[in-house]
C-alpha cells in the first residue's frame, strides 16, 4: 500500500566511513550503507551477518530453566512416563508442536499432543488441557507457544500431581504494584520449569525467539544432552516457519534458524512442506520469505482459524506424500473460505468505522464477527489508517477480540493499564488478544484512548518510509542486486533494502489488472522497468508527466531466459 502522507526519511553516514567499510568488508558502498543503516560497524560484523551458520547457534543451557526442564524429559525417559506436548492453534505455535513431538520421539519417549480449538477452548494452556493428561495418563506437560500466564492451570497440575514444563515467549505478567519496575518482578506459573526468553533480564540474540525457535532450542539441549545421532538439522524447515509466520525479528538466532531452514523447506525433504508448497503454487520457485507468508503460512494458519489444528501437526509428522498431499489440500479449500469470511468482517468493520469516525485508538465490536479471522482484520486496519486497532468479535454478555499495535504504542502495557475492565489480556507490545464483559467495552474504548492521549502525539500517526540509500540509476544493476540478495531472508529486523531515487522521468505508464502500476523510469542515459503493486490510483493523484521522487526494491525479473532489473515501487512523489 502506497500512504501518501509519509514521512521520507534518508539515512546517511559519513561517506568516508562507507567507503573504509566498503574496501574492509569487499562490498558495494551502497550495500556498506545498507548494513550500517542496519547496525554494523566493523568488517567482521558483516562477514558474521552475511555468511550465518548453524554452528553459531548459541548454547540452549544458557536459558533459565532450560537445564532443569531436560533433567526432568529424561527423568520421563527413564521412567517410561507418558508426556503430553500442549501446543497452540497458530503456525507458530503448530510447528512448535511438532519440533517438540519429533524430538521427544527421537528419544523413544511415550508423547502425545493437545492442540486447543479457538471456538471451543479459546486459547491457551488451561484446566482442558490438563484434563486431557488425566486423561490420557500423561504425568508431566510440556507447553509450547503459551502457558507464561497460565496459573490456574499450572496451580491444577499441582494439585493432580502432574509436573508441567512451560516454553513460551509471551510476555509475562507482573503484579501491578511492580508494573514500572524491572523483569525481577515477573508472575511466573508454579512449574518445574519455565522457559522463556523474556523472563531474563538479559538482552541477547534468543530474547526475540519465537515459540517454534523455543521448541527448537529444547531440541537442541536434548540433543547436546544425549550426545547420540539426533538429526537436530532436520527440524529447522519447521523452526523457520514458525519463525517466519510470528514475525519475529529476522536477526540473532533467527536468521540463523531461517537462513538455514529455508535451504530445507526449498529442497523439499518434508513431505507435508513438499505438498503445501505444491498446492500453494510455488513449486520450483527460488523461495524467499515473503512467498512464504503470502502462500504457504495462511494455509496453515487456516485450520487454527476456522476449524482444527490436529490434522496439520500430523502433516509435519506424515511420512506419506499421499496423506501430505490430502491434508495440504484440505488447507488450501480452507484457505479460500477464510479468505471471504475475512473480507465480509473487514468491509463490516469498515463501515461502522466510517460511521463512528477514527480515534486515535480504533475499537470495533460486533455480534457474528468469526473469531478466526479478526486478527487479520485487526493487522488490515492497522496498516489502512496506521492506529492501534481492537476488533471485538461479541458472544452474548462475553466479547473477545485481537489488537495489533504501531511501534509507537505498546499495547500490552496499555492493556495493562486498562485491566479493571478487562477479564484477561496477553500477547507481545505489537499484538495481544483479550477477553471483557460485552458491557464494559464503552469503558474499554475511553480508557484506551485516554492512556494513547497521553502517551502518543501526532507524529505517531504517520508512517515513516525509511530510506537506506540515495543512488542514480545508472547505479542500479545485475551487480548489486545480487549482493543485496545476500543480506536474505528478509523480514522484520532485516526488511528489504529500500532505495531512493530524484528527479526521474515517467515513461509509458499503464494500469495493469485495474489494480498495478507498470512503467519505466528514466534518469541520465538508464531507463529501468518499475512496477508498484495496488499503486495504479497514483495515475489520478499525480502529474506524472512532470518528474518523480521514487522508493523501490529493485530486484531481477526473468522473461524468456533472459535477466532484466526491475524496480518493485514503494512510493512516489513529486520531485522535491
Amino acid at each position: 500500500m502506497c500512504i501518501m502522507n509519509r514521512r521520507w526519511l534518508v539515512n546517511k553516514t559519513n561517506p568516508e566511513y562507507i567507503q573504509y567499510l566498503s574496501k574492509t568488508a569487499s562490498i558495494s558502498p551502497l550495500l556498506a550503507q545498507i548494513l550500517i543503516n542496519r547496525g554494523f560497524k566493523t568488517g567482521s560484523d558483516i562477514s558474521s551477518f552475511m555468511s550465518p551458520g548453524i554452528s553459531q547457534l548459541s548454547d540452549p543451557f544458557d536459558m533459565p530453566g532450560m537445564k532443569t526442564a531436560v533433567d526432568r524429559i529424561m527423568g520421563a525417559k527413564r521412567s517410561g512416563e507418558t508426556v503430553l506436548v500442549h501446543g497452540d492453534y497458530d503456525a507458530d505455535g503448530i510447528t512448535a508442536t511438532a519440533i517438540m513431538l519429533s524430538a521427544l520421539k527421537l528419544l523413544n519417549i511415550n508423547c502425545r499432543f493437545f492442540i486447543p480449538n479457538r471456538m471451543e477452548h479459546g486459547y491457551g494452556f488451561k484446566t482442558t488441557g490438563v484434563n486431557m493428561a488425566k486423561h490420557l495418563g500423561a504425568s508431566l506437560i510440556i507447553t509450547v507457544d503459551c502457558g507464561i500466564t497460565s496459573f490456574e492451570a499450572a496451580a491444577l497440575c499441582k494439585k493432580e500431581g502432574i509436573d508441567v514444563v512451560i516454553t513460551d515467549h509471551h510476555e509475562p505478567a507482573l503484579t501491578s504494584q511492580f508494573l514500572d519496575l524491572p523483569a525481577s518482578r515477573f508472575l511466573l506459573p508454579d512449574a518445574v520449569a519455565v522457559i522463556n526468553p523474556k523472563i531474563d533480564n538479559r538482552q541477547s540474540s534468543i530474547t526475540d525467539l519465537s515459540g517454534a525457535g523455543i521448541a527448537f532450542k529444547f531440541a537442541q539441549a536434548l540433543a547436546l544432552t544425549v550426545k547420540a545421532d539426533f538429526p537436530l538439522h532436520d527440524l529447522l524447515d519447521l523452526a523457520a516457519l514458525g519463525t517466519m509466520a510470528d514475525v519475529v525479528p529476522l536477526t540473532g538466532e533467527n536468521r540463523l534458524i531461517v537462513k538455514d531452514g529455508m535451504k530445507i523447506i526449498d529442497n523439499g525433504l518434508r513431505p507435508g512442506i513438499k505438498a503445501l508448497k505444491s498446492v500453494s503454487g510455488i513449486t520450483g520457485k527460488g523461495l524467499r520469505t515473503g512467498m512464504l507468508l503470502f502462500t504457504v503460512i495462511p494455509r496453515i494458519n487456516a485450520a487454527g482459524r476456522i476449524a482444527e489444528a490436529d490434522p496439520v501437526v500430523k502433516l509435519f509428522l506424515t511420512d506419506s506424500e499421499d496423506e501430505a498431499f490430502s491434508i495440504a489440500s484440505w488447507l488450501k479449500e480452507l484457505n479460500t473460505e477464510r479468505q471471504e469470511i475475512e473480507e465480509k468482517v473487514y468491509q463490516e468493520a469498515l463501515q461502522q468505522l466510517n460511521k463512528k469516525g477514527i480515534k486515535p485508538v480504533i475499537v470495533l465490536a460486533s455480534e457474528g464477527w468469526h473469531r478466526g479471522v479478526i486478527g487479520i482484520v485487526a493487522s488490515r486496519i492497522t496498516e489502512a489508517f496506521y492506529r492501534p486497532t481492537f476488533i471485538l468479535s461479541v458472544e452474548g454478555k462475553i466479547a473477545r477480540g485481537s489488537a495489533r499495535s504501531i511501534p509507537s504504542f505498546d499495547i500490552c502495557r496499555a492493556l495493562a493499564d486498562c485491566k479493571e475492565v478487562l477479564a484477561g489480556f496477553g500477547g507481545h507490545k505489537q499484538a495481544a488478544g483479550l477477553e471483557l464483559e460485552t458491557e464494559c467495552i464503552s469503558l474499554f474504548e475511553e480508557c484506551i484512548n485516554r492512556i494513547a492521549d497521553k502517551t502518543l502525539n501526532e507524529k505517531d500517526f504517520i508512517s515513516t518510509l525509511e530510506i537506506d540509500a540515495l543512488a542514480e540509476l545508472p547505479d542500479i544493476g545485475l551487480d548489486l542486486i545480487k549482493e543485496i540478495e545476500m543480506l536474505e531472508p528478509f523480514g522484520r529486523g532485516n526488511p528489504e533494502p529500500l532505495i531512493g531515487s530524484r528527479g526521474l522521468e515517467v515513461l509509458y505508464p499503464r494500469v495493469l489488472k485495474d489494480a498495478h502500476l507498470k512503467m519505466k523510469l528514466k534518469q541520465k542515459n538508464r531507463s529501468l522497468d518499475a512496477i508498484g503493486f495496488n499503486m495504479s490510483a497514483l495515475l489520478e493523484k499525480m502529474d506524472i508527466s512532470a518528474k518523480v521522487d521514487a522508493v523501490y526494491t529493485p530486484s531481477i525479473n526473468e522473461w524468456e531466459g533472459q535477466k532484466n532489473v526491475q524496480l518493485h515501487l514503494k512510493a512516489l512523489r513529486p520531485s522535491r
